[in-house]
């Protein structure tokens, strides 16, 4: 729980929570449960511990013992405390499933996987799991516990990359012959069926990956906002991976600086057990920095580091398990190097001027032999994928309309729109249109660094869009108008600049707008199947 305290305040409030959490856990029987403060700029993170099938209470005694301190510190009379522990002990009576507990004490005793909500409890995971409602679980001690097991499972998270590189995962585990189950931004797909379409980034897409029993091989994006909700999706996987770290949601539960992101996204670590994985770049210093500050746990815990760089050379966080030699994607060997593909044969990277996407390649290879996956399988997936709306939508898909370039991006954040730039940069054009718009609960500094970027494109036209549905606390037109001044401020014309209702407008005044020889990029962050629409009908 997060709460927004006065910094004179905050030293005192954080003593009276510790004080009246810790009676109340100790009232309940949760004499050992652990504690936790995180201060941050404006206020405190508190956390309690509790036994795994209290989790909703435990909610209460957090809230309870907020309030008993808030009131405290405030000079209020407290809540009576006999009161707040009757409705504490009740509900914890009315949740308890001793069931569910015995099972989950007896699967990790085995290091066993399960995966559990209120819907279902599945345990090992897909075509080696099996899945029981939640009053009708087996007695642990009558389960064939050697019918069920993991299987390969990867964890993907960073600020940029991990759609794309879940992807290519996906294709090198396709490549192996795996039923690859994925969960992305996009949706969840097992195999070649797509199961559901939407934003399956969180623990719900993990779950829906894991409890279906066609899938061999697992990939799970995992972004910021499930993580700090929910923790981990899965509790043991095979590997783990962290593409880069990027200022982006600052100041969301408690999240107020860089390092602090990186720490909260490398909790997907947390499912990494004995001889497990973990991935990560040596070429990108916020995430480097985070994986360098747990190497140590890491290691005692038995997970091993694998290091990925453009350069072959760059291995000052130690040594490389996957770089760029000579032109070629590969993995590191007993004494040298040996090549999976070449850079310029993987069609997502557009020659190699993709280079992001080649980072995220060097990922994917280095997932893919943690995962045990042939080096001809991660090369075949590698050769085949593609930066198009089918193996990758919203990620520098390109189209021909009458002789114009038009590029579709889901880029929204400074990170993103950089690497876009870098390759932008790349592209003859005669003239150049860039259309955009933010959501109203990024920050003014946020919005400035990705004017930073916006200006970088010099671009002839700038359409700024509004984003229905996302004002998040803006008045309508705020955030174009302050797209439009902070683009003027960095130097782009008045006359360059138009503002439309949404992408969808937007796109449609940049289609019209457009002649041969021009480059038109459509960073379109909502009405994406529309924007598609428009561009395929206008021919490309």
């Amino acid at each position: 729980m997060e709460v927004h305290v006065p910094e004179p305040l905050r030293e005192a409030a954080a003593d009276a929570w510790r004080r009246h959490a810790r009676t109340l856990c100790d009232a309940l029987g949760w004499t050992d449960a652990p504690l936790t403060v995180r201060p941050f700029p404006r206020g405190l993170s508190l956390a309690l511990g509790s036994p795994v099938d209290l989790l909703y209470t435990a909610t209460e005694v957090n809230e309870a013992a907020w309030a008993r301190a808030r009131a405290e510190v405030e000079g209020n009379d407290l809540p009576d405390l006999g009161e707040t522990v009757e409705r504490l002990t009740r509900e914890a009576a009315e949740e308890a499933d001793p069931p569910l507990k015995a099972l989950l004490a007896a699967a990790e005793a085995r290091g066993m996987p399960v995966v559990w909500d209120d819907d279902a409890v599945t345990v090992g995971l897909g075509s080696r799991g099996k899945t029981f409602a939640p009053d009708a679980l087996p007695d642990p001690d009558a389960f064939d516990w050697d019918a069920v097991g993991p299987i390969p499972t990867a964890l993907v998270t960073g600020t940029n990359g991990k759609s794309t590189t879940v992807r290519m995962l996906a294709g090198m585990a396709r490549a192996a012959g795996h039923t690859v189950g994925f969960s992305t931004t996009d949706a969840v797909t097992v195999g070649d069926e797509v199961v559901d379409r939407g934003d399956f980034s969180g623990p719900l897409g993990a779950r829906a990956v894991m409890r279906d029993e066609r899938v061999t091989l697992a990939v799970c994006e995992s972004a910021r906002g499930g993580l700090l909700r929910r923790g981990v999706p899965v509790p043991l996987v095979t590997a783990a991976a962290l593409t880069n770290v990027a200022a982006d949601h600052l100041g969301d539960y408690g999240v107020e600086t860089v390092p602090a992101l990186a720490d909260a996204k490398l909790v997907v670590a947390k499912a990494l057990g004995p001889g497990g994985v973990l991935v990560a770049p040596t070429d990108e210093p916020e995430a480097t920095a985070a994986v360098r500050r747990q190497a140590d746990a890491l290691a005692a815990r038995g997970v091993a580091i694998r290091w990925t760089a453009l350069d072959p050379t760059d291995a000052v966080a130690g040594p490389l398990a996957a770089s760029v030699v000579d032109g070629a994607i590969s993995l590191q060997t007993d004494g040298g190097w040996r090549p999976l593909c070449r850079v310029e044969e993987i069609p997502a990277a557009l020659g190699g001027a993709a280079r992001h996407v080649v980072r995220n390649a060097l990922t994917a290879s280095a997932l893919g032999e943690a995962l045990g996956l042939r080096d001809d399988a991660i090369a075949a997936g590698l050769r085949a994928f593609r930066s198009d709306e089918t193996d990758n939508p919203g990620r520098a898909n390109q189209f021909d309309v009458d002789g114009a370039r038009v590029v579709i991006d889901y880029a929204h954040n400074a990170h993103g729109l950089s690497a876009l730039a870098d390759l932008a940069t790349t592209w003859d054009a005669r003239r150049r249109l860039v259309l955009f718009g933010s959501a109203g609960d990024r920050s003014d500094a946020d919005l400035a660094a990705m004017c930073d970027v916006l200006a970088r494109l010099q671009a002839d036209r700038y359409v700024l869009v509004e984003i229905p549905g996302y004002l998040r606390g803006r008045e309508a037109g705020a955030v174009p108008a302050l797209l439009e001044r902070l683009l003027r401020e960095r130097g782009v014309p008045s006359d360059a600049f138009v503002q439309r209702a949404d992408p969808a407008s937007g796109t449609a005044f940049a289609l019209d707008w457009a002649e041969a020889g021009d480059l038109v990029i459509l960073l379109a962050l909502t009405q994406r199947d529309e924007v598609l629409q428009l561009v395929k009908d206008a021919g490309g």
